[in-house]
């Protein structure tokens, strides 16, 4: 029976802990906040609940997956999940509204038609086609495998672009997802859709590459789905997994280095200065030399995948108490486009002030647990923004101001928004960063291939023996559904050492 220790409790680490420990492990989790589920908070006030991270579920087979090996009991045993339909409703600039069904390619295509005329279907279908053919090419080194010694491959784009022919003038092929949506879709309100993918997942669209048009067509293709209660009852579920498979849990301890033996890692050193012996260490919080747990060194060597210098764009949260009903045609979620994409994504990534007209994601979720009584509703809005510190998210004027910014671009979705307000609650990149540690209250955005290899995150091996990466900085990067399949590389990393060749 090995000692393992994880260093944090968020879902990619109690991933890996509940399988490690299923596997005859003695596991430990160090945590230095005092509570479990990392970015999967929750807000609870007069009644209402609010989730205060991700508020849908993408790839449910990672979870499901994960409930099976861990206890052969269905995920659905322990949460309530319930697809989204229609997926999403989307608002443009133009006043064009467009609903899109949920996992329903068929279903899809006839909205786009039927939404931004004839031939717009058929634009996006083909786009989709594309993005398949590049889902079957990267899922495997991507998402299913540990990331490969020679990960300079990955830098080929797998996204398929066809070849634009122009008169007098050479060829061209779509290298980034900006240039997928101009030149392949033949309609600005399909590239605003395409491109606000990339920016609710923190990409920016002018620089990510083709191959993040992986992300529409996964959740085109696989679905959006809702947790009854919120999604901290999936981190709760994930958590109560590890607790019966006999994990132990140490909250409010703040790990500040990793312990080493004979030139590998050999547990874990606390703030009080103890020290907490290991076989093996699983750093499941954002990997930054010379701080916290690395604060000595480095555990790359040369060629290895490098976390970011920068921070990664953060979220701004409005979380609202409405008084009134839901009413029945309501949907769950609903994106109110900026009418100016570019400049929003310029806003983000490269100045230092948040977007005038920012993309606002309204979700409404129906479901009686998130609200005093059937008189009331629970509504959230988020919009993707630069981190902390290029921003001062402290400041209350500035907090206060761009609150009432989405809250008017909100009401697009939701009439009637602000006379229905009791209360309303902001939390920016500053509470994200002071709550999961992560830089400037970074989300990390999921691995892609293409452009270099600039997309993908360090690896779960690291070159100091027995020390092991996992979560949403690691490979295979951000998102609920990337952060649990971290956990299961790393289990089985640790578990079949070099004879690990990935998930099945």
């Amino acid at each position: 029976m090995a000692r393992i220790a994880v260093i944090g409790a968020g879902m990619g680490a109690m991933a890996a802990a509940a399988r490690l420990a299923v596997a005859g492990n003695r596991v430990t989790v160090y945590e230095r906040t005092s509570t479990y589920g990392g970015a999967l908070g929750r807000y609870e006030r007069d009644g209402f609940t609010f989730d205060t991270g991700p508020g849908l579920l993408r790839l449910p087979a990672v979870y499901r997956d994960l409930f099976l090996k861990t206890g052969k009991e269905p995920l659905e045993d322990r949460v309530e999940l319930a697809p989204t339909d229609p997926a999403s409703r989307h608002l443009f600039a133009d006043g064009t509204a467009l609903s899109l069904p949920n996992a329903s390619r068929a279903g899809v295509v006839s909205a786009l038609d039927a939404a931004l005329g004839a031939g717009a279907g058929e634009k996006w279908g083909d786009f989709l086609g594309r993005a398949r053919d590049a889902w079957d090419r990267s899922r495997r080194p991507l998402l299913e495998e540990p990331l490969w010694p020679d990960w300079q491959v990955l830098a080929r784009d797998p996204y398929p672009a066809p070849k634009q022919r122009r008169l007098l003038r050479s060829a061209r092929q779509a290298s980034t997802l900006a240039e997928v949506g101009a030149w392949e879709l033949g309609d600005d309100r399909l590239a605003t859709l395409l491109s606000g993918y990339a920016l609710a997942e923190g990409l920016d669209p002018r620089t990510a590459p083709a191959s993040a048009a992986l992300l529409p067509y996964l959740e085109q293709t696989f679905g959006s789905w809702y947790v009854r209660g919120g999604m901290r009852e999936l981190a709760r579920a994930v958590y109560e997994r590890c607790l019966a498979r006999r994990v132990t849990f140490v909250f409010d301890a703040d790990v500040t280095g990793i312990h080493e033996k004979d030139g590998r890692a050999a547990g874990v050193e606390l703030a009080d200065g103890t020290v907490q012996e290991a076989d093996s260490v699983v750093l499941a919080a954002q990997p930054r030399p010379g701080s916290g747990p690395l604060r000595e060194r480095e555990p790359w060597q040369e060629g290895d995948v490098r976390p970011r210098e920068t921070p990664a764009p953060g979220r701004f949260t409005v979380l609202l108490a409405l008084r009134g009903e839901r009413p029945a045609d309501t949907v769950h979620r609903t994106v109110v486009h900026s009418p100016d994409p570019a400049a929003e994504a310029a806003s983000v990534f490269a100045t230092r002030h948040p977007a005038i007209r920012p993309t606002v994601t309204v979700l409404r979720p129906d479901d009686p647990t998130t609200r005093p009584d059937d008189d009331h509703e629970a509504v959230t809005l988020t919009a993707t923004v630069a981190p902390h510190g290029p921003v001062d998210w402290t400041d209350a004027e500035l907090r206060e101001r761009y609150a009432d910014t989405l809250t008017e671009i909100a009401e697009a979705a939701v009439p009637g928004l602000r006379e229905r307000t009791l209360w309303r609650v902001v939390r920016t990149p500053a509470e994200t960063a002071a709550e999961t540690g992560a830089e400037g209250g970074s989300v990390p955005a999921p691995s892609l291939a293409g452009a270099r290899a600039h997309h993908l995150h360090p690896g779960n091996r690291t070159r100091l023996p027995g020390l092991y990466l996992a979560g949403g900085w690691a490979h295979p990067g951000g998102g609920l559904a990337h952060a649990g399949m971290s956990g299961s590389l790393v289990s089985g990393l640790i578990v079949e050492g070099d004879d690990f060749r990935g998930s099945q």
